[in-house]
C-alpha cells in the first residue's frame, strides 16, 4: 500500500476513466500543481457505474460513481479524488471530507437534437434520450407527446445515437459538453429559471482524507471557491433533508446576490404530470462557522416547505411528510 504524500512527493489524484472525468480532473490537476508547486499524477479508478449497463435508478443512483473512488482514497491509492458534485451522495463518508469546491461551470442543461431543432420544434413522437429521472420528468411535463428513452453511456456515445438516427435528441449537462469540447452539438440551452437542474450540477468536489488534509490545507484553500461552495451546499441540503438520492426527480438552484443566498428547488412527479416548487433566502452573516451552516439551514427550510406541500406524495422520497 502506498504511503500518504508528504512535502516534495507527487500528489496523486484519483478519478474515473471517462473522457469527461479525465478532462475535468486535468483542470483540477493543473490547479493543484500551480497551488502546491508539486508534481501531480492522475490515477484512474474503475467504478460500478462505468461498467454496468443498468439504468442509474436501478443501480441506486449516481452514487455508484463515487464509492470506488472513495475506497481508493481510503486505501491510500491516491491523495485526492475528484467528483462531479452532482454525482456525490449527500451523506458523509467516514474518514473523508470535501476539501475544496472549485468555481462552478455552466449549471444549465442543453438539448442536442438532429437538424438543429429546439425542444419546441421537435415533431410529435420524437425519441429523446436521457438517463436522468429528473430530466425525464421535465421532458414529459413539457412535451408529453415525445417518447423519452432511458439511455446510458458517455457524452460521445449519447451524441452518436443522435447522429446515427437512433434518437432525435438527447439532454446533457452544458458543463460536461464544455469540458470535452462538444458545445458544437448543442441546439438549445435550457435557462435555469424555467428548467431546474441537479443539485451541484456544473460543480466539482475535491475529496481528501481527514487525517491527511493538513499538508494540503493551503493548496485546497487556494482552489476552493467560497461562493460556489455556499450555493451547491444549499442545493445538496435539499436532497439530504428529503432523503432523496442523486438520481431523484429534483432540481435545485442557489445563487448569491450581495449578502443574500437564494435557493429554489422543485420536486417532479416521475411522469411529469405535476411539480412543486419552494424558494427562500437567507442573509449571509455571522462568524465563519455560522456562515458555513447557513446553506444547510436554508436547504432544510426549502425542503420542509416542499414536504408540507406534498412532495413525498408525488415523488419517491425517503423523508416523512
Amino acid at each position: 500500500m502506498s504511503s500518504p504524500a508528504s512535502a516534495g512527493d507527487i500528489i496523486r489524484i484519483g478519478t474515473r476513466g471517462s473522457a469527461l472525468a479525465l478532462a475535468q480532473t486535468g483542470v483540477v490537476a493543473a490547479a493543484v500543481a500551480k497551488a502546491s508547486g508539486r508534481e501531480v499524477e492522475i490515477v484512474t479508478v474503475a467504478t460500478e457505474g462505468d461498467h454496468s449497463t443498468e439504468s442509474l435508478a436501478s443501480l441506486g443512483g449516481t452514487g455508484v460513481f463515487a464509492s470506488a473512488l472513495r475506497e481508493a482514497l481510503i486505501g491510500e491509492a491516491c491523495d485526492l479524488i475528484v467528483h462531479s458534485l452532482k454525482d456525490l451522495p449527500t451523506a458523509g463518508y467516514p474518514g473523508l471530507r470535501i476539501g475544496a469546491v472549485p468555481r462552478r461551470a455552466d449549471a444549465r442543461d442543453a438539448l442536442c437534437a438532429r437538424d438543429g431543432l429546439t425542444l419546441e420544434a421537435l415533431p410529435a413522437g420524437s425519441r429523446i434520450g436521457t438517463g436522468s429521472p429528473r430530466r425525464a420528468a421535465q421532458l414529459r411535463g413539457s412535451r408529453p407527446d415525445l417518447s423519452v428513452v432511458d439511455i446510458r453511456g458517455n457524452i460521445d456515445t449519447r451524441l452518436r445515437k443522435v447522429e446515427a438516427g437512433e434518437l432525435d435528441a438527447v439532454v446533457l449537462a452544458a458543463a460536461g459538453l464544455t469540458r470535452i469540447g462538444r458545445l458544437d452539438a448543442v441546439t438549445e440551452f435550457f435557462e435555469l429559471g424555467r428548467w431546474a437542474t441537479a443539485p451541484g450540477q456544473g460543480a466539482l468536489a475535491i475529496e481528501v482524507r481527514e487525517g491527511n488534509s493538513a499538508p494540503f490545507a493551503t493548496m485546497l484553500k487556494t482552489i476552493d471557491h467560497p461562493t460556489t461552495r455556499l450555493a451547491v451546499f444549499a442545493e445538496r441540503a435539499v436532497l439530504a433533508r428529503l432523503e432523496a438520492g442523486c438520481a431523484a426527480p429534483i432540481g435545485a438552484s442557489a445563487v448569491i446576490d450581495g449578502e443574500l443566498l437564494f435557493l429554489t428547488a422543485t420536486v417532479y412527479a416521475p411522469d411529469g404530470s405535476s411539480s412543486l416548487t419552494s424558494s427562500h433566502a437567507l442573509v449571509l452573516e455571522g462568524s465563519a462557522a455560522e456562515r458555513a451552516a447557513l446553506p444547510w439551514e436554508l436547504g432544510d427550510r426549502v425542503a420542509d416547505e416542499l414536504l408540507e406541500l406534498g412532495a413525498a406524495d408525488i415523488a419517491p422520497l425517503g423523508a416523512a411528510s
